[in-house]
């Protein structure tokens, strides 16, 4: 393996060599800017680790920039960043851990490099290289690390429990690395993810979240959601995901692993998209199926409403995830309640109301819930798979024919509630919701066109089914009035 430094990052170094003489502390380079040179991955972030002052040399070093480059000091925990000409640049000194059963949270106290490596999750992220002026350079691997990088290895420096016990998050971020990195988790060290697993429930959800979405972006997302299920931290983080597992029979007839084929969904889409919130679609597009499963001696087994069991069920999950409560939350909902609906289109003659009806509910996210539902075929059946992506292909068709497409996309009714209103002069109230809905309706029918004039003329057709008098009439609107 070879340890390359840009030119810019040997500036930097050789800058710290010349700070950590005039302080008088030795300085390494430590961690994951290490390991991510040695395995030719692109990285900006660099972990700096003295045996003294952290913040002092991080203040020295920065005298010597130009421009001279804002520090954010962190007195607690003795650490110190600045960022210069796109790197991230973090200075702490050595230090010794000791944990306490129910914190991660360690006591510190000044310690040696032997003990800050020691202190590390895994071997191939304690590689430290000197950037002192007798060894500048030198590779310092007191755990086996470059051996690791190259046998493709997630394994503790210490003893595994002892890891993970004093910090249960390095159980995630072992499952995180394997799967980022295609590397496999040492036997004992997986072991022991297993039987620590409860003592996940000590970290915050916003850490655990933050894990889990790094392997929800990995390439293949699927090997980080199979060892979680695999060690039982799933069943503990997301229990709802986990309740997919498993194949019921009855009569000799089964249906499939719900969990497996989710997973099979998440990888097929990320080949496809990088899009973080859509991928959460596909993890949770058939979360409601336990709930909705039922057995049928004629039909088999059936899971009626698990769209929109599952879209209710989301902002719960994103409430105990720490998941943000916004338009994402909105965004993921939908890609679970539609998920079926495009399926349903190919299977008979598409009407122009059904095509209508699919742009409006979907808006300008259609694209993102095709792509969601063609990466939900993973039937091994080539006949199977070539209908379902034909029919796919016919409704994609459909859709652009429709003369209303491209406007339906981003379509709001012409009639809205403000003019409902103001026509009629009634307040915020039931009757206003009627009306909207009505014209609304009749425009996706295909009843009357997509237009202000002829939606007005509806609404006053809405308005006299419900005894409502209009004040104003078009022209008011028209002229502005």
């Amino acid at each position: 393996m070879i340890f390359t430094i840009e030119p810019q990052e040997r500036k930097i170094f050789e800058l710290v060599t010349q700070c950590a003489n005039e302080i008088g502390v030795p300085a390494f380079v430590i961690g994951g800017y290490v390991r991510d040179k040695l395995l030719g991955r692109p990285t900006k972030d660099i972990d700096i680790v003295c045996v003294g002052d952290g913040i002092l040399l991080a203040q020295t070093l920065a005298g010597k920039l130009y421009p001279v480059p804002k520090i954010v000091v962190y007195r607690r925990f003795g650490t110190a960043m600045l960022r210069y000409e796109g790197m991230e640049i973090e200075f702490v000194g050595a230090r010794k851990e000791s944990y306490h059963h129910d914190s991660r949270k360690p006591d510190v106290e000044e310690g040696s490099l032997e003990d800050d490596q020691n202190r590390r999750d895994f071997t191939i992220n304690a590689l430290a290289v000197s950037l002192n002026e007798r060894d500048f350079g030198q590779i310092l691997d007191p755990f086996g690390g470059l051996k690791h990088l190259e046998q493709k290895l997630i394994k503790t420096p210490l003893e595994p429990g002892q890891t993970f016990s004093d910090d249960p998050l390095r159980m995630m971020r072992a499952i995180r690395f394997s799967t980022q990195l295609g590397f496999t988790i040492d036997p004992r060290t997986l072991d022991s993810i297993g039987k620590n697993k409860h003592r996940i429930q000590i970290i915050s959800k916003e850490r655990i979240t933050t894990e889990m979405e790094k392997i929800l972006l990995a390439r293949k997302p699927s090997v980080g959601f199979n060892l979680l299920f695999d060690t039982g931290l799933l069943e503990l983080i997301l229990p709802e995901l986990a309740a997919l597992q498993g194949v019921e029979d009855r009569q000799g007839k089964a249906h499939k692993d719900n969990f497996y084929h989710t997973l099979e969904v998440l990888d097929n889409l990320s080949k496809r998209s990088r899009n973080i919130w859509l991928r959460w679609a596909a993890l949770l597009h058939d979360i409601a199926k336990p709930a909705t499963k039922k057995y049928h001696p004629d039909t088999g087994w059936t899971f009626h409403g698990h769209e929109w069991l599952g879209a209710n069920m989301v902002p719960k999950i994103f409430r105990k995830l720490r998941l943000p409560l916004d338009s994402k939350l909105d965004y993921v909902q939908k890609m679970v309640r539609l998920h079926l609906r495009p399926i349903s289109l190919t299977k008979d003659e598409v009407t122009d109301s059904a095509v209508r009806r699919l742009l409006f509910d979907a808006g300008p996210d259609i694209d993102d819930l095709m792509l969601l539902c063609e990466s939900d075929i993973t039937t091994k059946n080539p006949r199977k798979m070539a209908r379902y992506l034909e029919g796919y292909q016919y409704l994609k068709e459909r859709m652009a024919e429709v003369s209303e497409a491209d406007r339906l996309r981003l379509w709001q009714p012409p009639i809205t509630g403000d003019i409902i209103m103001k026509t009629f002069g009634i307040p915020p109230s039931r009757e206003v919701g009627m009306i909207k809905t009505a014209v609304r309706e009749a425009i996706l029918d295909g009843d009357i066109p997509n237009d202000f004039e002829t939606g007005f003329q509806q609404m006053l057709l809405e308005g006299e089914k419900l005894g409502l008098k209009p004040r104003k009439s078009i022209r008011d609107f028209v002229q502005g009035a």
